[in-house]
């Protein structure tokens, strides 16, 4: 293998950092620290040459590949033990045609970057939550954001994408050149080649009227019953998701209440402003806001308020469901396990998915659960691994109170754990026997199976 990592530092133009590398350890760290893995190479790739390169040399010598774009991957899919790391974090360019509205985005990109770049046009591609994430890791799961309900998940707004396959072609996939890599790709995760960029549809998003509203954990409930009914019929224009948080020191948190659990309505609108104030009215009106931070902001400030909640290097384990509906039972199981909250970095999210999002066919993209309404995940994040089984059982005790009440079909692919594999199937529903047929026909090897993996089927 020497001479392998010897001739990949030959030949490509980005650095190639092995054991022997002063920045080895860095070089190989993700975003969950629970995945402490020594790839052979981080290769930090610097365009569509170098990724070729690495990728023929993990297929010749038939060692694991791992793709890193933001690396914020919570089963560590951006990292492998004895294998070689794709990062594309040099490749991370961002150009608007304001024209047009569209982006054209290099896979290592995060959603900060984008932002960065379309803002002062006044425009934003449909990202997620948090401006660290990786462009290319939640793009190809889906994308679930603020912006979901208006422009849909980031797999609607995705025109093309140049794809380095296993065979170390690059080809570039949309609706009229690989029609049928590029339906794989809006869906089916990174199991088709590695894609080194993406190009967007852009929307308009300037400033937005958002943030959080926080109330007591005794109207929580409440709250949710109100979410529930209102986000139905709420105009789409309005993002919103529910979640728990213990309260961290910040301006607007009161300093006695500081450290106390509250639940929270995380609110974006991208309407007029004027109509700001009665958007939000029923969502004041259900119970006593206790703190909130809710105001004119520029778009990119409201993806980047919660990063320092998030920051690299916690121990993360999460669980997920897709649910079309939110029961009174499941409401209860929520608020019951909710309220044990054990860590300010942990919650429990449940996004919204409906509006635009609901009027693709189920069958236009391999995202295979267009008929639900809500995509709640269970976030598992705390500093100490001496915490690490207090913590994961809350998170499992959690899952198995609301499972009952989801649709069991599976949930975001973007928010499994590394012990979801067996549910594959399930996570990419209906679509997965498509994509079993697509994988056999562009990665019959299954070279890029780091990741929540599609096995290829021939002959279906």
């Amino acid at each position: 293998m020497n001479d392998t990592i010897g001739a990949l530092t030959r030949t490509v133009r980005g650095r190639v950092i092995d054991g022997s590398d002063p920045d080895y350890d860095d070089a190989r760290a993700v975003y969950n620290a629970m995945h402490d893995r020594r790839p052979l190479a981080v290769v930090r790739c610097t365009d569509s040459a170098d990724v070729m390169a690495v990728v023929a040399a993990a297929r010749d010598t038939r060692v694991p590949l791992a793709v890193r774009g933001g690396g914020h991957s919570v089963p560590g899919f951006g990292t492998v033990d004895d294998g070689l790391v794709i990062d594309m974090s040099p490749m991370n360019g961002v150009r608007v045609d304001p024209a047009r509205k569209v982006a054209r985005v290099g896979g290592g990109a995060t959603w900060g970057d984008v932002d960065h770049a379309t803002y002062p046009f006044g425009l934003a591609a449909p990202g997620g939550v948090v401006s660290t994430t990786g462009v290319a890791g939640l793009t190809l799961g889906g994308g679930i954001g603020y912006l979901t309900r208006s422009a849909g998940l980031s797999i609607d707004n995705l025109l093309s994408a140049d794809v380095v396959l296993a065979d170390g072609r690059q080809v570039t996939a949309s609706d009229y050149h690989n029609e049928e890599l590029f339906w794989a790709l809006r869906g089916g995760g990174g199991n088709f080649g590695v894609v080194t960029s993406f190009e967007f549809r852009l929307h308009q998003v300037g400033d937005v009227v958002g943030g959080p509203l926080f109330y007591d954990v005794d109207d929580a409930t409440a709250v949710l019953q109100c979410y529930r009914s209102y986000i139905e019929e709420a105009p789409e224009s309005l993002g919103c998701f529910f979640g728990w948080q213990i309260a961290p020191r910040l301006p607007f948190i009161p300093e006695n209440r500081v450290g106390e659990l509250f639940c929270v309505l995380v609110t974006c609108w991208n309407g007029p402003h004027e109509e700001a104030e009665r958007v939000l009215r029923p969502l004041r009106d259900v119970a006593e806001v206790q703190a909130e931070q809710v105001a004119s902001m520029p778009f990119p400030a409201l993806q980047s308020a919660f990063d320092d909640l998030v920051p690299k290097g916690m121990q993360n384990y999460w669980k997920a469901d897709f649910t079309s509906e939110l029961t009174d039972e499941a409401i209860a199981a929520h608020v019951e396990h909710g309220k044990r909250t054990p860590s300010v970095h942990s919650s429990m999210h449940l996004h919204a998915i409906n509006g635009a999002a609901q009027r693709v066919g189920a069958d236009e993209t391999a995202f295979g659960h267009r008929d639900k309404s809500f995509s709640p995940v269970i976030v598992g994040m705390w500093p100490d691994p001496a915490d690490n089984e207090a913590n994961t059982t809350w998170v499992r005790d959690y899952y198995a109170a609301i499972h009952p009440h989801s649709d069991g079909e599976g949930g975001y692919i973007n928010f499994m754990s590394g012990d979801d594999d067996h549910r594959a199937a399930a996570n990419y529903g209906a679509n997965y026997e498509r994509l079993s047929a697509v994988k056999a026909a562009y990665d019959p090897d299954n070279l890029f199976h780091v990741n929540q993996n599609i096995t290829p089927v021939k002959g279906m």
